[in-house]
Formats: C-alpha cells, structure tokens, sequence
C-alpha cells in the first residue's frame, strides 16, 4: 500500500471571521449539531490525551455531556483516571473527517459531582451498567473466560438493580484553548484558535 499517494481534497465551506462567535463553546455547539446532522458514525467520539510521567497517551472517550465544559464518564481507577489524578491537564480532539473538521481542546479536568454521575450510570443500558461494576478498567487479566465470569458474578450480586460503584463516575474538561479546523482546497485549511485570556477569549488565525 503506497500511503503517500492517499490524497482527499477538501473543497467545504471556509471559516470567515464574520461569522465566528465571541465565546468557542457556541461555535462547537452549532459545530457538534452539524456534526449529528450529517450522520457520521458517533459525533460525539473524541480522542483524549493525557501524561503519564512525561509519555504522552491518548484513547477515545465519548462525549455524554456539553455545557460549559466537555463530559465524559469512566473508571476512576483506569490509566486515565490515575493519569488525571496525578495531572488533571488533558487534550481532546473531535475528528469529523465526513465533513472535513476538527476540533482541539485543551483544558483541566475535575470530577462531576456525585449527583449528575448517579443521573448519568441511570441511564446506562443495563449491561452497561454491570459492565463498569465487573470490569477492572485497565488492568490485565488473564482471559476472556475471566472477564465474562467477572460480568457473571457481578449479575449474581446486582440483579437488576445495579448501583454506580464510587470508583466510576464522570469528569469535566474546562477548556482554556479551543481550535477549529476546516479543510479547504490546495491545503489552504481554515485554523482559528480561541485562548482563554481571564473571563473573555482572544480569537487568532492560524497558518495551516
């Protein structure tokens, strides 16, 4: 496979600085409803990027919740929940390649309260739900016949009611950069950058 010759050219719609927003978090919401609306396969997936004694690491999360930060839910006891113990500074990314965007975040984050983890793991399907209770996120195990059982047991003891373990639960990115990317032709791409500057944001256009 010759990956140097894989070539798309971008040809959307520009980025024009009449049309921006004073705060980001309203372009990404007109972005992400875009983003839904096209029928992409899980808009709200984002790579997340955390440190881990100065060796970078990144998965993708989804994105449960859009206010005035990013939400996402997991084990608090994972790779990435003990990386943002130990440094709450993270990195998101949105990679909407259908309709040749991208977003970059870079922000703090901090556990939700109690209550909206408790709201959030009652909506989960029920298998879900028994899957944050039996899984010990990140961490080896022996087999697949070992995971299973652990689900198994957990069934056993749950029922149907099954309860948010307090290691589980979600975390809030509070952005301080933003950056939206629009392909364009020629690789003329559109990058404009929002900087937290106190309680306002200063807007800059980047060279692609």
């Amino acid at each position: 496979m010759d990956l140097a010759a894989l070539r798309q050219e971008y040809a959307a719609t520009g980025l024009d600085e009449v049309t921006l927003t004073a705060d980001p978090l309203e372009l990404f919401g007109t972005w992400l409803t875009e983003a839904v609306d096209s029928g992409m396969h899980e808009p709200n997936a984002m790579v997340m990027a955390t440190e881990r004694a100065g060796q970078p690491a990144a998965r993708m999360v989804l994105l449960k919740g859009f206010d005035e930060g990013f939400v996402f839910f997991t084990n608090y006891e994972s790779d990435k929940g003990n990386e943002l113990a130990a440094n709450p500074r993270c990195a998101l990314v949105f990679p909407w390649y259908p309709i040749s965007r991208q977003v970059r975040v870079e922000g703090r984050a901090s556990r939700v309260s109690p209550a909206e983890s408790d709201r959030y793991f009652a909506s989960r399907p029920y298998e879900s739900q028994l899957g944050a209770v039996a899984s010990p996120q990140s961490r080896v195990v022996a087999d697949r016949v070992g995971l299973d059982e652990l689900m198994e047991q957990a069934r056993a003891e749950y029922g149907q009611a099954v309860e948010r373990p307090e290691h589980w639960g979600g975390y809030r990115v509070i952005p301080e950069l933003v950056e939206f990317w629009q392909g364009r032709f020629g690789r003329m791409h559109d990058r404009i950058r929002y900087r937290r500057h106190g309680a306002s944001w200063i807007v800059e256009r980047l060279a692609p």
